[in-house]
């Protein structure tokens, strides 16, 4: 099947018909999650692979979310489950008021504290974001809350034998009869209809899901970055797998994930994921998290296909399809981690911050093997004195001051503020230069476009290519490289940069080797 026919679209209200109709007929994967499909004769959204036959063209309509066409009276196909798909790359590559609602969204803020918190996080009034989110996705916060509340407890029906109370909970619903009425209003079916047989043995507190992610996927590379940052007491790796404690909004909770290669493109792959939560509210919260974690709604098609020609890393890029930028569950976690590996080599910034969470961090129990603790929050480490923290006294000290501003709110990093906002904030910082402030921005924002010319790991790499210039110490770049080609996909290109350095995880290392060459990250 062709897919390079059908050009980018843009996830707004005003999508062509024609480039969606296309797609629609060609059975294109690239665009499950991107826009919904919507069969007036039928009453039935899809997605835009769904292998039902194609409708007529009189006959749909397109919609930029799942809410937008449950709002105008469709209920989700329960042959291609719409709802079940990665979300769309471009609320990262746009990154504007509506795709930074939408991660919060997603993360359960309107679940938390409603539409008033999720506006305070973004800047607006509650009038004025409801307003910007009709316009553009067709749907305002609560009905695109809800759409989400219904897709999480859909996947604990189907793959949990969870009470019904349970899962109408865990997914974010008030009340048992609200569950009852969304669940039959969106699906068109009870809990027990989508249920079935289907349920499998239930743990208390734990759930397992699988989570969808656009191939192709390089999980194992994914799992060597991983695996080679890992902090002792709240990550731990072995063969095809990876696990982490997770500082949750009602408690503490784990994960472990299955991480594995998907090569074939075009298709969605799915990552096996298990949580053990101490409250299970935490649920949406937790997935969408981790889903960060593993960059799940990259469009890895699109970014392979503008790096792949490169003269400079297109040799990496056709080596290792689908690599992933490898983003965070915890954002304030992501900045602390990133000051202690400034100007270290990964080992030793590996066991400084072990040694700041044996300090810092909060204990709790787990069934997984070394998973001691939870990383510090800011508050904790705002109240330490530098002098204590285990880094040259310069550095304590930057450690403190960023914790102090997380921790008052002065520098937020929940992806709700503007990029270039937090960056200002973060570069007023003592001790905070470009290359930290890029980094963060990278990992905890989730930016697609970032280089570090600077990064000593990033020199090596190519200078052993060969492709190293004279470093201009004006303008960070380096002679004889035009990294401006490689936007809006820099990050990937710095990823695949640093690739070569991740260990091989195919012989079952549980720990990370060392890297020959000296990184500024964690």
């Amino acid at each position: 099947m062709t897919t390079t026919a059908v050009p980018p679209l843009r996830v707004d209200l005003h999508l062509d018909r024609e480039s969606c109709y296309r797609a629609v007929k060609s059975r294109d994967r690239r665009f499950d999650g991107v826009f919904y499909t919507a069969v007036s004769t039928t009453g039935i959204y899809c997605r835009p692979s769904c292998p039902a036959r194609t409708p007529g063209y009189a006959n749909v309509s397109f919609h930029p979310t799942a809410a937008s066409a449950q709002a105008a009276g469709f209920r989700a196909c329960k042959r291609c489950i719409p709802d079940a798909t990665p979300g769309s790359p471009d609320w990262d590559v746009a990154a504007d008021v509506v795709g930074r609602a939408m991660r919060l969204i997603a993360d359960g803020v309107v679940d938390r504290h409603g539409v008033e918190g999720l506006a305070s996080r973004l800047g607006y009034t509650p009038r004025h974001l409801t307003r910007l989110l009709t316009q553009e996705l067709g749907a305002g916060p609560l009905a695109l809350a809800r759409a989400r509340r219904a897709q999480t407890a859909r996947t604990l029906i189907e793959t949990t034998a969870m009470p019904y109370a349970d899962v109408a909970f865990a997914a974010g619903f008030s009340s048992i009869r609200q569950f009852n009425e969304t669940i039959r209003e969106v699906y068109a079916a009870s809990p027990s209809q989508l249920r079935g047989r289907r349920g499998g043995a239930a743990t208390p507190g734990t759930i397992t899901m699988r989570l969808a992610v656009r191939t192709p996927f390089a999980g194992a590379r994914l799992l060597a970055f991983l695996a080679h940052h890992l902090v002792p007491g709240v990550e731990v790796a072995g063969p095809g797998w990876y696990a982490r404690t997770l500082d949750l909004p009602h408690g503490p909770g784990t994960v472990r994930l299955r991480l594995h290669d998907e090569p074939a493109a075009g298709t969605t792959a799915l990552v096996a994921a298990e949580f053990a939560l101490e409250d299970l509210r935490d649920t949406a919260a937790a997935v969408e998290r981790v889903r960060r974690l593993l960059d799940a709604d990259c469009d890895p098609v699109a970014v392979d296909d503008h790096l792949a020609a490169d003269p400079v890393i297109g040799v990496l890029v056709r080596g290792t399809p689908g690599l992933r930028v490898p983003g965070q569950v915890d954002g304030d976690e992501t900045a602390v981690r990133t000051v202690v590996g400034q100007q270290v080599s990964v080992a030793g910034a590996r066991t400084v911050a072990g040694r700041i969470v044996a300090e810092h961090g909060r204990r709790i129990e787990s069934d997984i093997p070394g998973l001691t603790h939870l990383f510090p929050r800011a508050s904790a480490l705002a109240g330490a004195d530098p002098a204590s923290m285990p880094m040259p006294r310069a550095r304590g000290r930057a450690l403190v001051g960023l914790a102090t501003a997380l921790a008052s709110g002065d520098v937020a990093l929940d992806r709700g503020p503007d990029r270039d906002d937090v960056r200002a904030a973060l570069l007023a910082l003592p001790g905070i230069g470009p290359w930290t402030a890029d980094y963060v921005a990278m990992r905890a924002l989730g930016h697609p476009d970032i280089f570090l010319p600077t990064d000593l790991a990033v020199r090596a790499v190519l200078r052993r290519l060969g492709r190293l210039g004279r470093l201009d110490g004006e303008t960070g770049r380096q002679t004889g490289i035009d990294t401006e080609r490689w936007r809006p996909w820099r990050s990937y290109a710095l990823m695949h940069l640093w690739n070569t350095l991740m260990p091989d995880t195919s012989a079952g290392t549980t720990g990370p080797a060392t890297s020959p060459a000296v990184s500024k990250e964690i």
